[in-house]
């Protein structure tokens, strides 16, 4: 018999996970750790109080170019991207004619061509779609030979400007080609966590020698997929294929901020008609946070009733470590999402109360200058 492993696909830092002792999972088609020997409740707070180091490198990297690669990306992306400055990143989502989500993105114009980051498991699908959505448009380039590092915490800003002065002056949502200990690096202020910190590309070649040079630093610990999830969850930040997919829209998922002014009256992207009613009329459904009292959380698909009855959903949901108890979110009937609405959730076929709160459950804590 075959072993499993053998299919899944390994980053730049696959030997040195190993080495560091974590335990290994299949995620998106890759071998990735889930968590190290310190176990995941240590890593969630060793982030939020110093500096946690994440292999990210499952996720898709490209460069779109072209004559004016930010105007053939808005036909598929409800982002103004035109309006990006040189060294400015924004997040987006490819919609499709219904106005779902096919997958999430950041986006950064890096002057003469567009870098891409899409996630791991709709890799394939997200640049099959705009090499033929946007042919004859822009050119699509996909990075293969690129490890992605991210670097998230409150101490991250004072590492990574030890090790690379230059990148102490961005601030979030911001780009530089940066050296790092004489290698070239793109790095974008930004990440998942809710904290301060980087995403960095690297040269697969030069990975691990970086990632150890940033694992020497004191502040550093590494950081698994465990982590990762309840950090993100804590933020309110939303986690492609539970917490959004093809049948949520932007606006029923809470990020009509990420939509353009010009966007929002001009269209020009798939499902746009679909997202301009919805933003004048208002969505049935809104995603929310939701704060389940007493000490069990609450998975993905618990039920969310009110007056008997099925209002929504849970989408993500687990204990928060910072905020000390269980956090989760879903989608409940939008007369239902005001925050401090009580609501209940059947919970292993028994009913358990909660409310509806404002997310984040941690305050957002990115670098603005």
């Amino acid at each position: 018999m075959s072993d499993p492993s053998e299919t899944l696909k390994k980053t730049a830092l696959f030997d040195l996970h190993v080495e560091l002792g974590a335990k290994m999972v299949p995620f998106a088609g890759y071998d990735m750790p889930v968590q190290y020997p310190a176990g995941v409740l240590k890593e969630h707070n060793h982030t939020r109080d110093a500096a946690g180091l994440f292999d990210v490198s499952h996720m898709g990297q490209a460069r779109l170019t072209g004559d004016n690669p930010a105007a053939a990306l808005e036909t598929l992306v409800p982002a103004e991207l035109q309006a990006l400055e040189p060294g400015q990143q924004r997040y987006t989502q490819f919609t499709n004619d219904q106005g779902g989500i096919l997958d999430d993105l950041m986006v950064t114009n890096m002057g003469d061509h567009l870098f891409i980051v899409v996630n791991a498991a709709c890799k394939d699908a997200d640049f099959a779609h705009m090499k033929s959505k946007l042919a004859g448009k822009a050119e699509l380039e996909i990075i293969d030979d690129r490890a992605l590092l991210a670097i998230q915490g409150p101490k991250a800003g004072e590492v990574m400007a030890r090790l690379s002065p230059e990148m102490a002056t961005m601030t979030f949502m911001t780009a530089a080609e940066v050296q790092i200990d004489g290698v070239s690096c793109l790095a974008t202020r930004s990440g998942y966590s809710g904290e301060d910190g980087f995403e960095i590309s690297i040269p697969n070649d030069q990975a691990e020698r970086l990632a150890r040079l940033m694992l020497d630093q004191p502040e550093v610990e590494p950081i698994g997929l465990g982590a990762r999830d309840s950090l993100r969850l804590e933020a309110g930040l939303c986690l492609y294929g539970s917490d959004i997919d093809e049948t949520t829209t932007p606006v029923e998922g809470g990020l009509v901020w990420s939509i353009g002014k010009r966007r929002r009256t001009e269209g020009g992207y798939p499902g746009a008609d679909v997202v301009a009613r919805q933003l004048a009329e208002g969505a049935a459904r809104k995603r929310v946070g939701i704060r389940p009292e007493g000490r069990a959380p609450a998975r993905a698909h618990t039920e969310i009733h009110s007056g008997g009855r099925k209002i929504g959903e849970i989408t993500s949901g687990g204990f928060g470590p910072t905020v000390g108890g269980p956090v989760a979110m879903g989608y409940v009937e939008t007369e239902f999402a005001r925050a401090g609405t009580p609501v209940t959730l059947i919970v292993r076929g028994k009913e358990a109360p909660a409310q509806v709160e404002k997310m984040p459950f941690v305050q957002q804590r990115y670098y603005r200058g």
